[in-house]
């Protein structure tokens, strides 16, 4: 499809005058087709040796008069014409409005084609120093074990429990013993295997606004109300989630590095949402998805590390450290909850990572491999975040300002008050970049505005600079 797109481009007409043309002559002849998607910005640019702002003002011409359309982080397509078969199916069957929250959750479908990482996604470790010959070497070493071969237990490969415990205890100072710890492949399972397990279904949660799109979606999912408490710059606001959802049961919070503001959750709301969860009899989920990086400062005690009532439930993983492809998260229980827990994950599926990849991982850690990666990771982007920071610090005239956080692993970018973040990321991923926007992780609701970058993947200040310059002319094009 793309080489039909490329033909009958000259010099005789401005190049956006001959892109549109031949797009729209494509489609009236009914060779792009209703519903057809047609290539991404960056994609078609590359493909014509053009800029992407070229593309992009056809691109709009065509929107702007009904010939093609876009969806969120989908992409462009062409518009679906009544009588279509489409839109006969379509209204044969129509789809629920989506809310606000699924449309925030999907800016985090962004794909890889499993080599490469987006430019500037989030949520992604240094994929180019993932300790791939070592790991190598320890699965050859694990594979001869054919008992590894095997189902998994239903709360994980024993000695990778161990060794977790082991790392837990000095690197987070947890009090936490191998029986308290469930492997499972993501936070999201962790969160579900909490609420059936404690039986929530129907009952209120706390979840931080803005936050992680999926914790709340999640929740709504297995039958959780979610009810949305402000972020300010001390964290979750307790006082707020007291007086106005009261009867809530669980607390689902990123104290160490809030997503995706960054702020630390403060001592004095730890203490007062520890107390409301003791007086409450209620349950505190700790995601800590992102503690091991910290740039300034001393590292923040987990949450759990304060908890006196067993009243938190603490999560953390590895793949935010190692590789997605992992799956390899999990939960510390607290230790009254252990028998519930046990009887729980034997009867929730949640497609526990394969015991071979387990077993790997167990070596990787008992052997000290994971403690010294985890701290080459965090001089390495310490640096990458600056690499990042540098190539943003130009643009902020034009109404972009670094905001460097403690830790973590994306940067946010604050966006002048004028301009339309939201419609800013929405631009972005269709160029192809992974950005996301505050505006739609607070599900359109009025407030700040900012952009999220990743940079761990970031490999040189030249490369830092050209992405960011590329970024800019589609954001401000």
């Amino acid at each position: 499809m793309t080489k039909s797109l490329v033909r009958q481009v000259s010099h005789a007409a401005p190049l956006h005058e001959q892109i549109y043309g031949r797009i729209r002559a494509l489609i009236e002849d009914g060779q792009l087709k209703p519903g057809e998607q047609v290539p991404s910005l960056r994609a078609y640019a590359m493909e014509l040796g053009v800029a992407r702002g070229t593309v992009e003002a056809a691109y709009e011409r065509l929107v702007g008069e009904g010939y093609l359309v876009t969806r969120s982080s989908s992409g462009t397509f062409v518009m679906e014409r009544p009588g279509s078969p489409q839109v006969r199916a379509a209204k044969a069957t129509p789809r629920a409005r989506r809310t606000p929250l699924e449309l925030a959750t999907d800016e985090l479908s962004i794909e890889t084609d499993g080599i490469y990482p987006v430019p500037l996604q989030m949520g992604l470790p240094a994929l180019d120093k993932f300790p791939r010959k070592l790991w190598a070497r320890l699965v050859a070493l694990q594979a001869r074990n054919a008992s590894l071969l095997t189902k998994p237990p239903p709360a994980g490969y024993g000695p990778l429990r161990e060794a977790l415990a082991a790392y837990l205890q000095r690197s987070r100072g947890l009090d936490v013993r191998e029986r308290h710890i469930y492997v499972l492949p993501a936070f999201t399972a962790s969160l579900s295997l909490i609420v059936d397990a404690l039986m929530l279904a129907g009952k209120y949660a706390w979840v931080e606004f803005p936050g992680y799109p999926p914790t709340a979606q999640t929740l709504k999912r297995r039958g959780v109300h979610a009810r949305n408490v402000p972020v300010d710059d001390d964290g979750i606001n307790v006082e707020y989630g007291v007086r106005h959802f009261s009867k809530a049961h669980l607390a689902v919070v990123t104290p160490s590095h809030q997503c995706p503001t960054g702020v630390a959750l403060s001592l004095e709301r730890r203490l007062k949402m520890l107390e409301w969860a003791e007086k409450r009899g209620a349950w505190i989920v700790e995601d800590d998805y992102d503690g091991e990086f910290r740039y300034r400062g001393h590292s923040v005690p987990a949450l759990r590390s304060l908890d006196n009532s067993d009243r938190v439930f603490y999560c953390g993983t590895l793949s935010k450290v190692l590789s997605p492809g992992l799956r390899l998260s999990y939960l510390v229980v607290p230790p009254s909850q252990v028998p519930v827990f046990d009887i729980a994950c034997r009867h929730t599926a949640h497609g526990g990572s394969p015991v071979l990849l387990q077993a790997v991982a167990a070596m990787f850690i008992a052997e000290g491999h994971f403690s010294r990666h985890v701290k080459r990771m965090r001089t390495l982007y310490a640096g990458r975040r600056a690499m990042l920071a540098q190539a943003l610090a130009p643009y902020r005239e034009n109404g972009f300002a670094v905001r460097l956080q403690d830790a973590g692993m994306h940067l946010l970018v604050d966006v002048r008050d004028d301009l339309d973040d939201e419609a800013m990321a929405r631009r972005a991923r269709q160029a192809g970049f992974g950005l996301h926007s505050l505006t739609a992780w607070r599900h359109g609701k009025p407030g700040r505005r900012g952009l999220m970058m990743g940079f761990t993947n970031l490999r040189s200040q030249a490369e830092a600079d050209r992405l960011v310059a590329d970024l800019m002319a589609v954001l401000l094009a």
